[in-house]
């Protein structure tokens, strides 16, 4: 898309590369300090147990150890959490999974803590495990919390679905279930906490929200907010994982205890069996439609499984079951979800966030829908599509920037094309083509989102912006780089980007949700704005004209054949720097809880997916041998950038689409990353394509919105339509391993 922008629309490389690449970049597990003790975690080795005693005398009087430290010696909240704030940060009474914390160790290195860990004796009262959600729905089943085992419950009501099913011509229903799955960021988890000398603490973490870290460790401590820094480092990849800040709050409570800083890291074991995952669902689906492929009614039942604690859990379920329709029409809705508690490793954030797993159900069914009715794939999901008039799951009818029809239509002609190929698979292969569609809003769901950015302009024509999302690795300082320049008339490497600490950035939420482009794009460029009519506004009664007249580029306000410079106008009126400050946030109405009517996303993004795989009848191993993700981005302010975070998200969708899955064997989690198997460089397609939608939405920075998350959203539906396609037999159940796609073709032969 064509445009007069200086910056925008410019592939600019990131302002990270070079440290990167060079291997200058810090991260936290970089730094070190004065005197800093290493801390280590003694985790429940049971799902679920009762805590009669804890004896740490003799890791107390183990050499080298600094401190040992139990619930008993919190000083502030004994609790944690993104979101919900129930998980203890020690348990002191009862463990909900295998890997709840119990005890902290402090030692001069972290050998000596380690080996104080054997030393600490916790008497457990072993209880059997709550494992399975739709037992734990059952009436009788052992609760795991007070409350009971379901923790969350929503609906989504829409005229008359038992009606409108009778009078479907076809109609199609299938239960389906999709996996635990693991982040997998390249850096674990880490955290350095030391105190100051006026009695505060100084945080520097691996961490997606920096000011989420500040709140915790405030909260642990008990100490106010204001009391405590934090400095987010270079992140090596989070996905969401990072959203929940205990390696920060064990670190925080042993530098309060010992006086010294103190240093908590992971190891990959301890990560992947400590940290939330994403939700496994079971989704029970119901689709029908009329004789001319009209849909007539959804109706579905997701069941997520939260494990021990709900965390993101309320947040992810309205994600799901808001999105339940997906891109299409449908007059006739009814959809439950319920959160369910279970004695597994908790769950939360990852990204698509709740969206993959009913994208998957939806678009399976509308495949087999497809086929009952005689109808290609794609033309029925044309039939169905949104636009400016019709309304999604939650009632909002969205009047610009719905570029679906488009994109469907670049969809049917690569399906048309790669149809060619499917007749020239090898002997003992099959080829299928498939394709999926998914749709998210942009930002929280729950509640409205806001961002804050403070940009400054000083003497010299440079800018600064102040903003609270963190970069960690997508590009989001970039971004907002580009933004300001943009409207300030300087070139990208004039504008100096801070978000990565607490006492400077202000809280702009957690940098997820596809949220950073939109939001912060959106805050940097309001207040760029107003820096803009400032200067303007004082260089135009220097210069006897409108501020309208003038023109701001590379540091001089130029007026005709005139011009000034921004150090002369600052000189002229004894000013050192013009700073202003500006909020955004979208107009937003939460879901009804009967109906769940509202608008609870300023914009939305939408994908389609196209996909052609090769299947071993022998073996059944499955190649993706091209791939197509159309996305829809607003306006691509990087396109380079863009199509780096579609890569990265299909690249994520094709592993739990394919082999991903976190085992829990008698409520044990996978702990090593030898038998959790991710996609590599080898499984990438041998064509990979990426089309760029532009349709602009005027209420985003520059016509642009979130895009990067729903670049995951629809692959695994995508993947199962071509295995589908492929072998003739329905998935059901993702990931799609080569001993699954075996037993559906044995189960096929014998049929």
């Amino acid at each position: 898309m064509s445009s007069d922008y200086k910056v925008i629309g410019k592939p600019i490389p990131r302002t990270d590369a070079h440290s990167k690449v060079l291997g200058q970049a810090k991260y936290a597990d970089d730094l070190s300090l004065p005197g800093l003790v290493f801390g280590k975690v003694l985790r429940s080795p049971h799902a679920r147990a009762r805590i009669r005693s804890i004896d740490v005398s003799r890791a107390r009087n183990h050499p080298g150890v600094v401190a040992v430290i139990t619930a008993a010696d919190i000083p502030g909240q004994n609790s944690m959490g993104p979101i919900i704030k129930d998980q203890p940060v020690l348990c002191s009474d009862l463990v909900g999974y295998a890997g709840d914390a119990v005890a902290v160790v402090a030692g001069e290195t972290e050998q000596a803590a380690e080996e104080a860990l054997t030393k600490i004796q916790v008497d457990y009262e072993v209880l059997d495990p709550v494992l399975d959600p739709l037992k734990a729905m059952q009436p009788g089943a052992p609760v795991v919390h007070a409350g009971g085992n379901i923790g969350t419950q929503l609906k989504v009501r829409r005229g008359d679905v038992e009606a409108a099913f009778q009078d479907a011509a076809a109609v199609v229903e299938r239960r389906f279930f999709t996996p635990r799955i693991e982040h997998g960021y390249l850096e674990p988890e880490v955290a350095i906490v030391a105190p100051d000398l006026d009695g505060g603490m100084t945080v520097w973490s691996s961490t997606q929200y920096a000011h989420q870290d500040q709140e915790e460790v405030s909260r642990v401590l008990g100490l106010a907010r204001s009391r405590v820094r934090v400095h987010q480092m270079v992140t090596g990849g989070g996905f969401g994982g990072k959203l929940s800040p205990h390696a920060q709050c064990y670190a925080a409570l042993i530098a309060w205890k010992t006086g010294r800083p103190a240093k908590v890291r992971y190891f990959r074991d301890e990560s992947l069996i400590a940290s939330y995952k994403c939700h496994p669902y079971v989704i029970d689906m119901k689709l029908g439609a009329s004789r001319e492929g009209k849909f007539l009614a959804v109706e579905a039942t997701l069941v997520s499984n939260t494990g021990a604690y709900l965390f993101h859990s309320r947040a992810v379920i309205t994600k799901s079951i808001t999105n339940v329709s997906g891109v299409y029409y449908v007059p006739n809705l009814k959809a439950d979800a319920f959160v369910v508690y279970t004695n597994c490793v908790p769950c939360g954030a990852m990204r698509g966030y709740g969206v993959p797993q009913v994208a998957f159900a939806l678009e399976s069914m509308i495949d087999e829908l497809a086929a009952r009715l005689g109808v290609d794939p794609v033309e029925l999901r044309m039939r169905n599509a949104l636009d400016n008039t019709l309304p999604n799951t939650c009632g909002q009818v969205m009047p610009t920037s719905i570029p679906i029809m488009e994109m469907l239509a670049g969809a049917k002609r690569e399906v048309d094309s790669l149809r060619l190929l499917v007749p020239l698979a090898p002997d003992g292969k099959k080829r299928g083509v498939g394709v999926g569609c998914a749709s998210r809003g942009i930002g929280s769901i729950r509640k409205a989102s806001r961002s804050t950015a403070i940009v400054s302009l000083l003497s010299d024509g440079s800018a600064t912006v102040a903003c609270g999302h963190v970069d960690i690795g997508q590009g989001s300082d970039t971004m907002m780089a580009q933004v300001a320049a943009e409207e300030l008339g300087l070139e990208v490497d004039r504008v100096r980007v801070v978000t990565n600490d607490t006492a400077l950035a202000p809280d702009c939420e957690s940098t997820s949700a596809s949220r950073v482009t939109y939001l912060s794009g959106n805050a940097v460029r309001l207040a760029a704005v107003k820096v803009k009519k400032r200067i303007l506004e004082i260089a135009s009664r220097d210069l006897g004209c409108a501020p309208e007249d003038l023109k701001l580029i590379n540091g001089v306000v130029g007026y005709r054949e005139q011009g000034m410079s921004v150090a002369e106008i600052f000189g002229r009126h004894t000013l050192h720097i013009i700073t202003d400050v500006a909020e955004f946030l979208p107009e937003t109405i939460p879901p009804d809880p009967e109906t769940g009517v509202g608008k609870p996303a300023g914009t939305y993004n939408f994908n389609v997916h196209v996909a052609l795989v090769e299947v071993d009848e022998g073996t059944g191993r499955i190649q993706v041998l091209r791939y197509l993700a159309l996305t829809d981005v607003g306006r691509a302010l990087n396109p380079m950038a863009v199509e780096g975070q579609v890569h990265g998200g299909v690249m994520m969708g094709m592993g739990s689409a394919l082999m991903e899955e976190v085992k829990i064997n008698g409520g044990v989690t996978t702990n090593t990353l030898a038998t959790y198997l991710m996609p590599t460089m080898c499984d990438v397609p041998r064509e990979f394509a990426t089309g760029v939608i532009e349709e602009p939405e005027p209420t985003g920075p520059f016509g642009a919105k979130g895009f990067a998350e729903g670049s995951l959203d629809p692959v695994g539906a995508t993947i199962a339509n071509a295995v589908r396609n492929a072998i003739g037999v329905p998935i059901n159940r993702l990931p799609l391993t080569s001993e699954r796609v075996y037993e559906l073709l044995q189960k096929r032969n014998a049929q």
